[in-house]
């Protein structure tokens, strides 16, 4: 009677280990546990970027930091070959500067900046209504800028192979500042 009682506890352990693994597939730290709707509205799971590097942007069209896309847009086009990802996230959250829908904001991408790298579906970044994506980056306390609020389009944020949030950096810092570069190829470099 026993020897059944501890078969049946151990069985027991074993059915409770492999429910608890199943439930947490994702890693609660990733960044990539989320799911988000691109420009045509198809549904990405960010997990498929697992491996790679990312530099998450709140882009807007109408911005004084707008030309930032050229620079993204170079940024993309040296490093995906290494892994790099660039992902622009459209947000109309900071002075109305990104009025358009998604087949503006696509036009508007290709045409002035000839952009390549994944665009989403515009995005609320602050608030009640931010993305539960939005939410876990700006939990994170990444150096050099902290957690917190987004403070302004075109803030950015790094996100390591293993999907960890890992820097971020003001809205000002240009895509081809020295240190902002140093911490993404510090990234691509780590495997």
């Amino acid at each position: 009677m026993f020897k059944k009682f501890l078969a049946l506890m151990f069985c027991g352990v074993l059915m409770a280990q492999v429910t608890a693994d199943e439930k947490s597939s994702g890693d609660p730290e990733s960044a990539l546990n989320y799911k988000m709707k691109s420009l045509e509205g198809k549904e990405v799971e960010l997990e498929k970027f697992k491996g790679k590097v990312l530099v998450v942007v709140n882009v807007a069209s109408a911005c004084g930091l707008t030309p930032q896309y050229k620079t993204l847009q170079a940024l993309h086009e040296k490093y995906e070959e290494k892994g790099l990802a660039v992902l622009g996230f459209p947000c109309n959250q900071f002075g109305k500067q990104e009025p358009g829908s998604s087949t503006e904001i696509a036009a508007f991408c290709e045409s002035k900046y000839k952009v390549t790298f994944p665009m989403f579906e515009k995005v609320e970044v602050n608030g009640d209504g931010a993305a539960d994506f939005y939410k876990h980056l700006t939990a994170v306390d990444a150096k050099p800028k902290g957690d917190g609020k987004v403070s302004w389009n075109f803030e950015k944020f790094l996100i390591g192979r293993s999907g960890a949030v890992v820097a971020r950096f003001s809205p000002q810092t240009a895509p081809d500042d020295a240190e902002f570069l140093a911490a993404i190829e510090k990234e691509l470099n780590s495997k």
